[in-house]
């Protein structure tokens, strides 16, 4: 037993000297072309169940007060709650953090982050998840998804024999941006540390020795961009052999962003009886075939409506407008904003070429912007996001690769231009 859990969870002191880590095996040939085939060179592998190595994945156990929760009660927390589920197998949803009974050492940094109750997707995934079940997900952008999976991981990882030298994660979340990527790398981290779990963040246009050197000093939780991965598959540098717990996030934007070759390839990696998590923001047919495809008896959870559709817990203000008005209307907006204290804006535009232009007439106006998009290297992507961050530039402007799932625009004050979603955005 750790801190009184219920899970009974071994004691995972990563600080001891044990040749744990080292050097992953096999070495590939050169990485392939942009616009080939990607995974050309990785082979579906035809797993034999009988010969793979058994796994626990059922670490559920019912509150007493969730126990005696009657099913009208229940049925009125989720319609409070905008929940409704599908699937067979649906453990009640639970309406405090202590009934998911996680380990004392993930309870105290839930206390440090003075969240009082889990969000509606928490309070019906932690359960699914925790009890082994594939599922899938759906609800807004800001609903509080990253911890409903990366939690159960935790004790999921937890339960699973230490990692040896050659053995890839045991817990992969496919993201479709790197920013994306890398907010969930920050979460894993915050909340994996005081069980010595290690994390890395696996994704395209930033320098690959860094990232390999953490593969293959061995980590349990990998967040990665499909492209990347399946680069470093291709070339030997990490595997999935061990992989046992699989996270799709923003499947509809993986697929959007045409991700789904290299999502299908990478899965033929990982053994077919793993756990399946599937997460998106809508449930258009492509992501219902995906989850068709990859997931086995699975529960689904909606958590308002099926429609992509904004957050309701601020304000929004749509002003209709032709395409020769919108530069003075914004000039108008910021004016406002601006005189107001400790303000922080973010602009989206259709374009790269318009995100360019608006940030150099802006800036030319004595606006202090800067601008994120796909063309910008990384270094410069995660310069202009910390002066962001910190208020020293307070206007951004952005293409939709900050869309989606980015904490730092939880306090913003205006969102504007052609973008996928609006309302606060974050965990």
């Amino acid at each position: 037993m750790r801190g009184g859990s219920s899970y009974g969870d071994r004691d995972r002191d990563r600080g001891r000297d044990r040749p744990r880590f080292g050097a992953m095996s096999g070495r590939g040939g050169p990485p392939p072309m942009k616009f080939g085939n990607p995974g050309e060179r990785l082979r579906k592998k035809r797993w034999n169940l009988d010969e793979l190595p058994k796994f626990e994945k059922n670490f559920y156990t019912e509150h007493p007060d969730v126990q005696r929760m009657t099913q009208y009660e229940m049925e009125e927390f989720r319609r409070k709650k905008e929940i409704t589920v599908r699937g067979s197998g649906c453990p009640k949803a639970v309406t405090a953090f202590h009934h998911a009974q996680f380990p004392q050492y993930v309870m105290d940094v839930l206390m440090q982050q003075n969240f009082k109750e889990p969000t509606a997707i928490q309070a019906q995934g932690f359960p699914v998840a925790l009890s082994g079940k594939d599922m899938v997900g759906i609800a807004q952008t800001g609903s509080g998804k990253t911890l409903a999976y990366l939690l159960p991981a935790i004790v999921h990882i937890n339960h699973q024999p230490y990692l040896e030298r050659g053995d890839g994660p045991i817990c992969l979340v496919l993201a479709p941006t790197r920013e994306l990527a890398q907010q969930v790398q920050q979460v894993a981290y915050d909340y994996g540390k005081s069980s010595r779990i290690k994390s890395t963040c696996v994704y395209g246009g930033a320098p690959k020795g860094p990232q390999i050197r953490d593969l293959e000093r061995g980590v349990e939780i990998c967040i990665a961009t499909p492209g990347r991965l399946i680069d470093f598959l291709e070339a030997g540098k990490t595997n999935l052999r061990r992989c046992t717990y699989l996270v799709l996030d923003e499947a509809d934007r993986m697929l959007d962003m045409g991700f789904e070759p290299q999502i299908r390839k990478i899965v033929e990696q990982i053994r077919p009886d793993r756990q399946t998590l599937m997460w998106s923001a809508t449930w258009p047919k492509e992501v219902r075939q995906l989850a068709e495809d990859f997931l086995r008896d699975y529960v689904q959870i909606n958590v308002g409506a099926l429609e992509l559709s904004a957050n309701h817990n601020i304000l929004q203000i749509v002003d209709v407008c032709v395409e020769t008005e919108k530069d003075n209307k914004l000039i108008q907006l910021m004016e406002e904003i601006m005189a107001e204290k400790e303000n922080k804006t973010i602009i989206f535009v259709e374009t790269k070429k318009r995100c360019d232009d608006l940030t150099r007439r802006m800036r030319r106006d004595g606006w202090p912007a800067m601008c994120i998009h796909g063309d910008k290297s990384q270094p410069e992507r995660d310069w202009v996001l910390t002066e962001f961050r910190s208020g020293k530039a307070p206007i951004l402007i952005a293409t939709d690769v900050a869309s989606r799932g980015l904490g730092i625009l939880m306090d913003c004050r205006l969102q504007c231009g052609v973008c996928r979603c609006c309302g606060p955005l974050g965990l």
